[in-house]
């Protein structure tokens, strides 16, 4: 039986590397992709533009979307997978709740925005039609839930990637072609439908792909109720109790989430130009890739992997040993981060200067965008921190736990709006939002460190978390700082800076640049090589084969 159990734990770590890799490789291609296509967008479409779209428009989608299914696909990972077929169904008709909910909250949140939308933002053309497609878009999206929630109770990642991946490559496409139509054969009239309508080709694309290899969930679900014995099938239209009550608690507590992870989008669309609002845009596009190429799919994958690893129903065997691996993964994974944290914050802040003029059009460079990079440089290292403790708390939490949080995260709010104010009096523009999230994750990753201390000192068998452990190695901190040193020195003595004034994006060419670029790297490439050496090849094999003696 031990052995039983070990295998199967064995088993989830490779199936959640398995969907890491997946995750990962759908994150990159696309976002790479998208990244090309978007150098185009941006040319085309006018900060104004891209503001309503990525800003404005992005928010009614989210606010649709988070609200409706984050609570239930939170609560349905816990689905015992060897539970009766009557409680399978009662689980699996909980997916189709975030369809019933999703359609008032479209219906309110666009008709809240024409209501409330500005002047300037109303004399764009075809508003309104763009509007009802993006919730449209959203409705389509909901239907792919059921399948989307299936597919990771079953760990069947390689589902999801593909129809994501081939969704927002389609949507790229989508919007670049409108876009160029309209600037050749048109009156320049439909850049907010350009947008619309790629995110519309992203809904169908995804629930078509998901159906064609899942099959269209009503359909599916009337057809096995038929073969259901009689006394099961009274939980047709059933949820399951417990499922239910931990989504209600989730989704009340996704309100709060949604206004921290979403509070610069509601500031900027109330407070800020159109200008300034696609400047903010386009910086936070490019600040965000590492996040949703790895940092993304690292949350999502753990949210699985603690999950299924720590369910209630383990046996004591399983749960001495579910113990000890998830211990190991949630210390490892912050100790891979703080040592990446280092890496990005002195390297990134150092060659920023030298490639914004490359990724920036020259009229979004006199926007908020530099700033609003350069702040992105040291909130990516907290929002990967976070996202990767939230997933751990998020998945063995009770009710109880989840209550308490929602409490604290009212307090986490008055830090946001409060440090938000405080940063724009102090003239530090845009950029506030982003110095304002990071107090405010930065009290959340307390929280959730206290929490995760609390859960293991609490669990039965007791474990201990070395905090300290996850400390990157004295080495590769002397190595960090060093670098950090060296990098600037040699930035000042080769002149990089006038490069930068005098020649703009083609000083990138120049021979000193690349002098200057390739030290770096090699510095980097030493830092990282000093740390995998010290610290991270171990952690590695620790987390894939922890054993309990």
């Amino acid at each position: 039986m031990a052995e039983d159990t070990s295998t199967a734990g064995k088993s989830l770590v490779g199936s959640s590397f398995s969907s890491l890799s997946f995750l990962v490789a759908l994150q990159l291609f696309s976002r790479l992709f998208t990244s090309v296509l978007n150098q185009a967008l941006f040319r085309l479409a006018s900060p104004s533009v891209f503001g309503t779209a990525a800003i404005q428009f992005e928010l009614i989608l989210s606010t649709i979307l988070f609200l409706s299914r984050e609570g239930v696909r939170n609560a349905i990972l816990r689905t015992n997978v060897e539970a009766g077929e009557e409680d399978k169904v009662k689980a699996t008709n909980l997916t189709f709740l975030p369809i019933l909910l999703g359609v008032p909250l479209a219906l309110l949140t666009s008709l809240g925005y024409v209501a409330s939308a500005s002047e300037e933002v109303r004399r764009q053309p075809h508003l309104v039609l763009a509007v009802g497609m993006y919730a449209l878009a959203a409705l389509v999206e909901l239907l792919s839930e059921p399948m989307h929630n299936m597919a990771m109770v079953q760990l069947k990642t390689d589902v999801r990637v593909r129809a994501e991946g081939l969704g927002i490559t389609c949507k790229s496409v989508v919007t670049f072609f409108v876009l160029l139509y309209d600037v050749r054969y048109g009156d320049n009239s439909l850049p907010l439908v350009a947008f619309a309508a790629g995110q519309l080709t992203y809904g169908v694309i995804v629930f078509l792909s998901y159906a064609r290899k899942l099959g269209i969930p009503w359909f599916r679900a009337s057809s096995s109720q038929k073969k259901v014995p009689a006394e099961t099938s009274t939980s047709k239209f059933q949820f399951d109790a417990k499922l239910l009550r931990l989504s209600l608690i989730m989704t009340s507590q996704s309100v709060i989430k949604h206004f921290l992870t979403e509070g610069d989008k509601l500031v900027l669309s109330f407070f800020s130009p159109l200008q300034d609002q696609g400047g903010y845009a386009i910086a936070v596009n490019y600040g965000s890739l590492i996040a949703r190429i790895v940092f993304q799919p690292i949350e999502e994958t753990l949210r699985i992997f603690f999950s299924k690893l720590l369910s209630p129903s383990a046996s004591k065997t399983t749960k001495k040993e579910a113990l000890t691996q998830s211990s190991n993964a949630l210390l490892g994974l912050i100790s891979a981060q703080l040592a990446f944290s280092m890496v990005l914050t002195v390297f990134g802040s150092a060659y920023l200067p030298i490639v914004l003029p490359i990724l920036l059009p020259q009229r979004y460079l006199a926007t908020s965008a530099p700033k609003i990079l350069s702040a992105w440089i040291y909130y990516i290292p907290v929002l990967a921190l976070n996202g990767g403790l939230e997933a751990f708390l998020s998945s063995v939490a009770s009710e109880k736990d989840l209550n308490r949080q929602s409490r604290w995260m009212i307090f986490f709010s008055v830090v946001y709006v409060s440090a938000t104010i405080l940063f724009y009096r102090l003239g530090l523009g845009d950029a506030s939002l982003i110095y304002a999230n990071i107090l405010n994750l930065s009290a959340r990753i307390g929280y959730c460190i206290h929490f995760a201390s609390q859960f293991f000192a609490k669990s039965s068998p007791p474990v201990r978390l070395n905090w300290k452990a996850a400390l990157p190695p004295p080495l590769f901190i002397v190595l960090a700082a060093i670098s950090s040193l060296l990098v600037r020195f040699s930035r000042y003595r080769l002149g990089i800076d006038n490069a930068l004034r005098s020649s703009g994006r083609t000083a990138i060419f120049l021979p000193r640049t690349l002098a200057h670029i390739g030290f770096g790297g090699a510095l980097a490439l030493a830092c990282v090589g000093v740390w995998w050496i010290t610290q991270g090849r171990s952690l590695v094999s620790r987390i894939r084969h922890a054993k309990v003696d």
